[in-house]
């Protein structure tokens, strides 16, 4: 059991602790970038969510899709589709103990990728650039599954 101990304990556990962190943090501030995006446009998914509206008619009009709600839902559905698989495999690959500065550049890649991911979805900038970007994380986060099946025994 020390040696449990000893990898929670360890530099690579923190910095995937700050790394992970940051980028839920990321994925939770994309709600509050679609409600501000659905109030700017006026554009709702739900009857209930049409309060503002003065009349019938109003509130007909705000539901509707619109392109820029869309593309941070779009966004968002992207973090949780990426972000999670990344806090789990992450989670287990600390538990194998790997050198610091291998672990580091897992998560700074990671880490970057989503956050370069998400100003090229939002703004939004050409292709590649996002799809690059959604590579670029995920060869991180297999890499680390890779690192975490290779060492384990079955």
């Amino acid at each position: 059991m020390a040696e449990l101990t000893h990898i929670i304990d360890s530099e690579v556990v923190l910095a995937f602790s700050t790394y992970a962190t940051i980028v839920v943090l990321k994925m939770m501030l994309m709600s509050p970038m679609t409600a501000y995006f659905r109030f700017t446009r006026k554009c709702f998914a739900n009857m209930e969510d049409t309060g503002m509206a003065k009349t019938p008619e109003d509130k007909k009009r705000m539901l509707r899709v619109d392109p820029d709600v869309e593309r941070v839902r779009r966004c968002h559905q992207n973090d949780l589709e990426n972000i999670i698989p990344f806090i789990v495999i992450g989670l287990l690959y600390t538990l194998t103990g790997p050198d610091l500065s291998t672990a580091l550049l897992h998560f700074r890649v990671f880490v970057g990728s989503r956050l370069f991911h998400t100003v090229a979805y939002i703004l939004p900038l050409p292709q590649p650039s996002r799809g690059l970007a959604w590579m670029v994380g995920m060869g991180a986060t297999f890499s680390m599954a890779y690192r975490v099946l290779s060492t384990t025994h079955l």
